[in-house]
């Protein structure tokens, strides 16, 4: 079970290595980024002690597809992916908030729902709604990014602008970009039988002070799908949606007693439920883009990064 979950590279003209929850990011002479997708899985914004066979090729590529599908609409960061795990594209200062859109009453926000709250992030929720009902419009409930290791916080519209985190200026333009790739994300979903529950959008500005859409877009990590058939049967049977996104290992952490609350301990994970996830993340790419998933060469994951990414820089 080969996987790639720390890297250490020195790239020619490297100037800053930054390791986030699942990804590393490599600056090369202050202008360009080299984004490495590990296999690396986070959950309740805790990265789990073994890496998913492929996860991060499978995340790496529908992330390129999707800003592909979406560049007409919203500009990005990404310029060239020279391996199946690595992303290279523009320098960004990245915002300091993620874009939480929610077309469905589901994961987090049913959570706090069921609670009894009818407010996420300043924005209502209507009364009378049971796990997975459409919301009559979706709601952006944003995020603070967390480091390493903390949990992302919810916060409003009226906060993310007060405390200085995005202008107003700035902020109406995150709300329409967000908007707009929800709305063509759910056109791409549906095109596959699916239905784009939940997502969240990253942006940044580059140098010269465009806003661009960053990191990933409409991966199983970034967003929640349901399987467009038998929905609504579902619903109204009051039974659980058919799902395809990172939701199903949340529920089995959940169900061994890990929520990533202070004094838990992650649960045992054996190499056949390490097999069973990464089984999960293929099947997710091959519905997501409707294409069969070509596994990349595995035996010797570090070496094959450093020789393509080497290749693209000195070219």
């Amino acid at each position: 079970m080969n996987t790639i979950t720390d890297t250490n590279f020195n790239f020619p003209g490297q100037t800053n290595l930054y390791k986030g929850k699942v990804r590393e990011v490599y600056t090369i002479n202050h202008s360009k980024l080299v984004m490495i997708a590990t296999d690396r899985l986070s959950a309740f914004d805790v990265v789990m002690p073994k890496g998913i066979p492929y996860k991060g090729q499978i995340l790496n590529q529908i992330a390129t597809k999707m800003m592909e599908a979406t560049a007409d609409l919203v500009p990005n960061w990404l310029e060239a992916t020279p391996d199946p795990n690595v992303a290279v594209g523009h320098l960004c200062t990245p915002f300091k908030v993620e874009m939480v859109i929610r077309g469905y009453l589901a994961g987090h926000a049913a959570r706090e729902y069921h609670l009894g709250k009818r407010q996420l992030c300043g924005v209502a929720m209507p009364d009378g709604l049971k796990e997975n009902d459409k919301f009559p419009e979706p709601i952006i409930t944003p995020a603070t990014k967390a480091e390493m290791g903390d949990h992302d916080e919810d916060i409003s519209r009226e906060d993310i602008i007060k405390k200085g985190l995005v202008s107003e200026a700035d902020y109406v333009v995150l709300e329409d970009y967000t908007r707009k790739l929800y709305k063509r994300g759910s056109e791409i979903a549906a095109s596959r039988g699916l239905i784009l529950v939940d997502t969240k959008y990253e942006f940044g500005k580059t140098q010269d002070g465009k806003i661009v859409l960053i990191d990933e877009i409409h991966t199983p990590d970034s967003s929640r799908y349901f399987y467009a058939e038998g929905y609504q049967e579902r619903q109204d049977a009051n039974v659980a949606q058919k799902q395809l996104s990172k939701e199903f290992v949340r529920q089995w952490l959940i169900k061994h007693k890990f929520q990533g609350l202070p004094g838990q301990t992650v649960p045992h994970m054996s190499n056949e439920y390490i097999q069973s996830v990464s089984n999960r993340y293929i099947e997710l790419y091959e519905k997501i883009t409707g294409e069969p998933f070509v596994k990349a060469n595995v035996a010797d994951i570090q070496n094959r990064i450093k020789h393509n990414v080497e290749s693209y820089l000195n070219n």
